[in-house]
């Protein structure tokens, strides 16, 4: 999740300090768990050093306002309407991955245990009556990925029968670059 471009689209409803843009942020889109305040000074002090915002009024409490800047108002726009990319890599599936093929690992201990924590995930998200729109989207996208989790999990364990650990490549890898090969 970007903190960096909600942080900015908050601020297209008007001048905020780190501590109101942290509580904002928990409101509008029902965290799970509480963004840092120093992470929202951390990001803000960012976002003016990329020209996105620029620091405002000092209110007399001592409170520092951020402000969006042109430039920062587009960036949120793009934002809100691109598509979210994938993340870079699964750690769930990149563990399994190695547990299926390194010897001595459990593999099936793995997915049970995940298995339990995605079925405890899933009651608890079931269980919550949602009281905002945010929370029950939140909530909803939550559930269904708990539910996902455990379909995939189910495909895997079916696989285990397959799994055959191996060892490091027999051929080891040359070290620096491969040598060009002249064309004729």
């Amino acid at each position: 999740m970007s903190i960096r471009q909600s942080l900015l689209a908050i601020l297209e409803l008007g001048p905020c300090y780190g501590y109101q843009l942290r509580l904002e942020f928990e409101r509008r889109t029902a965290a799970p768990s509480p963004l840092n305040v120093g992470q929202v000074y951390a990001t803000l002090e960012r976002l003016e050093r990329d020209g996105l915002v620029t620091k405002g009024e000092t209110d007399s409490a001592g409170h520092v306002f951020y402000e969006i800047t042109d430039t920062g108002r587009r960036a949120a726009r793009e934002w809100l309407t691109g598509a979210v990319p994938p993340p870079a890599r699964d750690e769930l599936a990149t563990k399994l991955a190695l547990a299926l093929t390194l010897p001595g690992a459990d593999p099936a201990a793995l997915i049970a245990a995940q298995r339990s924590r995605a079925t405890a995930l899933l009651a608890e998200h079931l269980a919550r009556e949602p009281a905002t729109l945010a929370e029950r989207l939140v909530g909803d996208a939550l559930a269904l990925a708990a539910e996902a989790e455990l379909q995939w999990l189910n495909r895997c364990e079916a696989l285990l029968a397959e799994a055959e650990p191996y060892g490091l490549d027999a051929e080891p890898p040359r070290r620096g670059r491969p040598a060009t090969v002249a064309l004729s």
